[in-house]
């Protein structure tokens, strides 16, 4: 009988975590780690520590074959809590695999490492030029794995673009809700630049290849994202028309809207940062060719298709969340954004 694979995952209670343990791997034992009680999918073994503690990690990934580090800081979070948990967080959990013997570790990291792209789609070799508090820690985190991989360590990276499906909320959900309630959604431009994303069970394919590949396969960095997008107006659109209350993407002209987006965001007062703000006006899509031909990567949805798969989730279940703001699974606050409701 073949022994299943033993993977641990930092962050397991977060939405990439939960999605994992729910992926239905029979030949896959998990014990999942996270400073939060698993909220949805139990792991096998779950251990709550703080992927800073060095030698608890160590100890609860002796035996453990393959480690995905999943665990992270959202942009919303102080550059103090991004560098402690992404860059130190990452550290302790490099250090505590080589000290625990483990062969691979699978580094989940995010496309906001080459900052605010000028070619689309961004191949993997394009330079890193981090722009703000969380994409330099992310950055500055693969660093450290790109470091232990070339200390022998199987280390993939994976960057995968925006995520979405069951427990996503973020900003999203102040889409969901207007759409609930029959208002226009106002947009930059009307939403006409192009802005790929990714359904988070075609993460979860990426992430199965990377952990039980062969090395010479694996040991590399790539690009996760959806093959199929359109426009953010038009997706938008599509969940707009989903709710049937009549609602519209309404564009803002977008010089006086960023200008007044970025004066917000500098007080804190919606959650619109500024690499989003850049998301929201310019295309930003990756080249996935790579993660194609080497992990045999072949995403089963388009950003349409899983943003009504998270709308659907969202009526049956995420609109009764009440927690607010500081993970993907919570709604994030919409702070001045909402007195814009007045007039939508």
């Amino acid at each position: 009988m073949v022994q299943p694979l033993s993977v641990a995952v930092t962050g397991s209670s977060g939405m990439l975590g939960s999605a994992l343990l729910s992926a239905g791997w029979d030949d896959v034992e998990w014990l999942g780690i996270d400073i939060r009680p698993p909220v949805g999918p139990t792991p096998d073994v779950f251990r709550r520590i703080d992927v800073r503690d060095t030698e608890s990690l160590t100890e609860a990934f002796r035996g453990i074959e393959v480690v995905v580090h999943a665990a992270a800081a959202l942009p919303s979070y102080s550059a103090s809590e991004i560098a402690a948990v992404d860059v130190r967080g990452t550290e302790s959990v490099l250090a505590a695999a080589k000290r625990a013997g483990v062969g691979r570790v699978v580094h989940v990291s995010s496309t906001a490492v080459y900052g605010l792209p000028r070619l689309c789609p961004t191949p993997e070799d394009y330079p890193c030029e981090p722009v703000d508090p969380y994409s330099a820690a992310k950055r500055e985190a693969e660093v450290l794995v790109e470091r232990a991989r070339r200390d022998g360590l199987c280390a993939p990276i994976l960057r995968p673009k925006t995520f979405l499906g069951e427990n996503r909320l973020g900003l999203f959900a102040m889409l969901f809700e207007w759409a609930d309630e029959g208002r226009d959604f106002p947009l930059l431009g009307g939403g006409r630049n192009r802005a790929q994303m990714l359904d988070v069970a075609d993460l979860c394919a990426a992430v199965r290849a990377a952990c039980t590949l062969p090395d010479a396969q694996v040991d590399d960095t790539f690009n996760i994202g959806a093959d199929r997008f359109g426009s953010i107006g038009e997706e938008f659109q599509a969940v707009l028309d989903a709710a049937g209350r009549g609602g519209r993407v309404r564009a803002l002209p977008v010089l006086p809207a960023v200008a007044a987006l970025r004066v917000l965001a500098a007080l804190r007062l919606s959650p619109v940062y500024a690499r989003l703000i850049h998301k929201l006006t310019r295309d930003s899509f990756v080249a996935v060719d790579k993660a194609a031909e080497r992990l045999g990567f072949a995403p089963e949805y388009g950003n349409e298709e899983s943003l009504l798969r998270t709308y659907a989730w969202w009526r049956e279940a995420g609109s009764r969340s009440r927690t607010i703001g500081r993970t993907h699974r919570d709604a994030w606050r919409q702070g001045a954004l909402r007195l814009a409701k007045a007039f939508c």
